[in-house]
């Protein structure tokens, strides 16, 4: 059998090199194997490679101009501009490393390749493969990293997997994730994980006074920990020296962090050795500190040359190498205390450390190469079976349907969530979710976990139904518990730590045979293992300051998941040993993290419509609470409606200027229902949003539930009185007179229907306690020109906003702001309209956008705020995507299954590259993913049945 593993640069320095070479070098005695590298960067091979092994390159990159190795006839300019062109087939979001010349390249290596199995290294190289390789040729992914964390260069795996023939992955986890990403579309998923490198490995005496660690010096390997960990150490261990081997990036910066800690005697930075085996059997213990780790070929060595590993605990490799207590010891990821413990314990346990070490020589065999070879002979087999069956074609054309039936315009798989790190994996956790899922055939999985199936709940809603878990377990075991106070919106109760076993056992207990899930807490708050509630008694020997527990909710469109982040936490708080006056809690809350007992006056507080048990101090009014009322406002048209746009034409009309087929502005401004989406963002994300008032000329949401005692349609007519000139079209006009609204609040969030709230966030990211509102800068400058008629309206307007505040205050505004909500205050636009009656009034009369226009709600009011004390600068992590722009479509893909903004906007420019039509499709295709639970605003939803029946409590949540 031919088979070709395809590489971006075969003599680059990294682990997805050498474990190809370790493979191809395995195969080799019984097919004949070649590497295609896309890229030459230097003479020779770094990592060894048997003769048998053909390895080609297409583009040589060690001369001055980058060139084709095949004989090419064409001048080095031709060549330059090339190579300086962007790839046709990769984006450089996914991997910069592509162009032009590579495409030719690549595309002509696999014209006529006589192959039988292209194996892919990368996402980028698996987009390429399977756009370029020929259809007989059967083409296989091997994934060499965590795929559920990879971000945007993951991309490829979301949009091109339906066209492979199979996906071989490192772990279960990430074979768990791609089933639940791609669904019906999902190749063939298969895992096999890296060999042991072939050959001998001397064994280490472990008395060497050594800790080594190896890999890249890249941020991601976190080596900065290892330096704060091992300074830690290092003064009660003067004779023990930390080594590390690699280079990168991270060089110098280590460098200076050995120097500032005083660490020069005790650290040495070594570089890259192709040796390392040799270097293990120097070392007693190793040491691994990454964020992430697919399957670390390093750890393997340590542990084959008998050398006990301490690592984070992080996705996925470490634990699928480490039997943690047995061959090395895994602790919390991210928490050097732990690491540093670990590491102080095994130099002084020389018993312990020895058995470790004789542990993982043994239990590493289950890795040797004969036995992942065959894993791989087996695959292929079967793979080219398959595909002489006649079968194979006419399956993978019904994935590619099933793919492009399911994703759409965008191409691309939701990815599903990951499973928690922290997720146990043992065998009596599988066996209680099999239990679980089989009593309960509703559940659904998703995330890695059991999930309740709703698409009438909202993160608020979820965190309320968390703590009624938790409070029904203690309360039903007699545990006495109170609810505390912190910076997080999800909830904490806090149970004496002398509960902590009955705290455990009341959870088993509660919830033996449920979806509930419970995380154990560090001192740092982070999950050190999460197990099904039923388990919580088996976690007792773990040193944990809390539990956090909660079910998973899952739409039924899987687009929304609502876990762990808006759990309930369970807060062992213990007497303080110097002072048993005052209870400490693990965490910072709002009244501090060491209490005295003699303030803790027992009360209660009502949350969604329960009491429970609290302290005077949670429960009155503190500093910083946004305790006043925020509304919201909202300026909305409906740009397909005929009447309006008659009224519009006679406007226009009016002023001598040139009036628009009314049918055909219809069909081009027929409605997306934002305003539907960004009202289903308040009602999931920002439920303290008292009263929505939405500004308008004469129209009606034809889904609104106007008999909804939260929401209001406000006329023009209502707000002008006798200002301004009616029926206007100016935005500006409109935003002028919006504190005219009556029973408006003073305190007030400015929507277009084009804002959405991304996430859950508190009113404090809007306004602070006393009152002050806030405003996010963009940072987009003003250009420093005179208004001129060429300018868009938007920067007219900003110009003359900046002469007014110049002219009263002295100081000249440099900035725009955010396409965010507004954070509004009435008396402040009052004041302006009093400030300066005669410019309000003057755009309040331009029935149409003018140069002479000021823009209040999303700039003034924040400068004239600003000088007068009433508003500050504040911080919003702000999203912005133009969907009229092809570019940034994959953006809306990568908002959906990251959701990383507080608030975005998706706005849509008339003159950009995509029809409106597309446009229409997109928008249609996210939105309600993005928003799969309709709000109580809308007539006849789930939600809106539930508020009318009383049975949807409101803030205080």
């Amino acid at each position: 059998m031919k088979i070709t593993f395809l590489l971006t640069t075969a003599d680059a320095v990294g682990g997805t090199e050498r474990a190809v070479f370790n493979q191809a070098s395995e195969l080799v005695g019984r097919h004949d194997v070649r590497v295609l590298s896309i890229f030459r960067s230097r003479p020779e091979l770094f990592f060894p490679l048997d003769d048998r092994v053909r390895v080609d390159y297409l583009v040589d990159q060690t001369g001055p101009v980058a060139r084709p190795v095949r004989r090419a006839d064409l001048g080095d300019d031709a060549y330059t501009a090339l190579a300086g062109q962007p790839s046709l087939l990769v984006d450089r979001a996914w991997e910069a490393a592509f162009n032009r010349l590579s495409d030719i390249e690549l595309e002509l290596a696999l014209q006529h390749t006589d192959t039988d199995i292209l194996i892919t290294t990368t996402p980028a190289l698996m987009a390429l493969a399977v756009q370029l390789a020929p259809s007989r040729v059967i083409t296989v992914h091997q994934e060499h990293r965590v795929s559920e964390l990879r971000g945007t260069s993951g991309e490829p795996l979301l949009k091109y997997s339906a066209r492979l023939d199979a996906l071989a992955v490192l772990s279960g986890r990430t074979r768990d994730w791609f089933a639940e990403t791609l669904g019906a579309s999902a190749p063939r998923i298969e895992v096999v994980p890296n060999a042991l490198p072939h050959g001998f490995r001397p064994r280490s005496t472990l008395e060497t006074r050594t800790v080594v660690t190896a890999g890249r010096l890249v941020g991601e390997k976190q080596l900065d920990h290892a330096l704060s960990a091992w300074a830690l150490v290092a003064p009660h261990h003067p004779d023990w020296v930390l080594r590390i081997f690699g280079d990168g990036p991270m060089a110098g910066a280590l460098r200076r962090q050995i120097n500032q800690l005083g660490l020069h005697d005790s650290v040495q930075l070594n570089g890259n050795t192709p040796h390392l085996a040799e270097e293990w059997a120097k070392a007693s213990i190793a040491l691994m500190t990454s964020r992430n780790e697919a399957f670390p070929l390093v750890l393997m060595e340590a542990q084959a040359a008998g050398v006990p590993v301490v690592s984070y605990d992080c996705p996925n490799g470490p634990r699928e190498i480490i039997l943690d207590g047995r061959s090395g010891v895994l602790v919390p990821h991210g928490d050097v205390d732990a690491l540093a413990f670990q590491l102080n314990r095994l130099i002084e346990d020389q018993p312990l450390r020895h058995h470790l070490g004789a542990e993982a020589a043994v239990t590493i065999h289950r890795f040797d190469p004969p036995q992942i070879t065959a894993q791989w002979e087996k695959l292929f087999e079967e793979l080219a079976g398959h595909r002489e069956s006649g079968r194979r074609d006419a399956l993978k054309a019904d994935r590619l349907a099933l793919h492009a039936a399911f994703t759409g315009l965008t191409g691309a798989a939701t990815a599903a969530a990951p499973a928690p790190p922290s997720q146990s994996r043992s065998g009596s956790q599988r066996k209680l979710e099999e239990q679980v899922a089989k009593r309960n055939g509703a559940l659904v999985r998703d995330g890695g976990q059991l999930c309740r199936v709703s698409d009438a709940e909202s993160p608020f809603d979820v965190m309320q139904a968390n703590l009624a878990l938790a409070a029904d377990a203690l309360e039903t075991a007699g545990i006495p518990y109170l609810v505390a106070r912190d910076t997080n919106l999800r909830k904490t109760v806090a149970v004496h730590g002398s509960y902590r076993e009955s705290v455990l056992k009341a959870l088993t207990s509660a919830y033996g045979q449920e979806a509930v899930y419970a995380a154990f807490l560090n001192e740092r708050q982070d999950a050190i293992t999460t197990v099904l509630a039923g388990l919580c008694e088996e976690q007792a020997h773990l040193p944990s300051t809390g539990v956090r527990v909660y079910q998973s909710v899952v739409t039924k469109s899987r687009t929304l998941r609502l876990g762990a982040v808006y759990g309930c936490t369970i807060s062992f708080w213990e007497t303080d040993p110097e002072d048993e006056e005052y209870v400490k809690s693990p965490t910072r809350t709002l009244i501090g993290d060491r209490i005295s007992q003699y303030s803790m006056d027992r009360t209660s507080t009502v949350l969604a419509g329960r009491a429970y048990p609290t302290i005077e101090a949670f429960a009155q009014p503190l500093n910083g609470d946004v305790n006043f009322p925020v509304d919201a406002v909202y300026t909305w048209v409906d740009g397909s409606d005929m009447a309006w746009l008659e009224r519009k034409n006679q406007v226009l009309s009016g002023l001598g200027l040139e009036t628009v087929d009314a049918a055909a502005s219809a069909a081009r401004f027929r409605s997306r229902d934002e305003l539907r989406y960004s009202l289903r963002s308040i009602d999931m994300y920002a439920p303290w949003i008292r009263n929505i008032y939405i500004v308008t000329d004469r129209q009606v949401p034809p889904w609104l539930d106007l008999n909804h005692d939260r929401v209001t349609v406000v006329d023009h007519s209502e707000i002008f009185g006798d200002r301004g000139a009616l029926p206007t079209f100016n935005s500006h006009a409109i935003e002028s007179q919006l504190h005219h609204i009556d029973g408006l609040s003073e305190h007030f969030l400015y929507f277009n229907d084009d804002f959405f709230i991304g996430r859950a966030v508190s009113p404090s990211l809007f306004f602070e306690g006393n009152g002050q509102a806030k405003h996010f800068l963009s940072p987009t400058a003003i250009p420093m020109l005179p208004t001129r008629q060429e300018d868009d309206f938007n920067i007219s307007a900003a110009k003359n906003n900046r002469a007014l505040i110049a002219e009263t205050f002295g100081q000249t505004l440099t900035h725009g702001f955010l396409h965010a909500p507004y954070p509004l205050r009435r008396s402040v636009m009052a004041d302006l309209e009093s400030t300066y009656p005669d410019v309000l009034a003057r755009t309040a009369a331009s029935r149409l956008r003018s140069h002479t226009d000021v823009s209040i709600a999303s700039s003034l009011h924040h400068y004239f705020a600003y000088q007068t004390g009433r508003s500050i600068p504040g911080r919003v992590n702000c999203g912005f995507v133009n969907v009229g722009l092809k570019e940034h479509r994959t953006r809306l893909t990568r908002l959906l299954t990251a959701r990383p903004h507080d608030v975005f906007c998706l706005n849509d420019f008339h003159d950009g590259d995509v029809p409106e039509d597309e446009q229409d499709a997109i928008l249609a295709a996210f939105l309600p993913s993005y928003f799969p639970v309709a709000s109580q605003f809308e007539y006849g939803a789930p939600r809106n049945q539930r508020h009318h029946a009383g049975r949807l409590p409101g803030w205080p949540l």
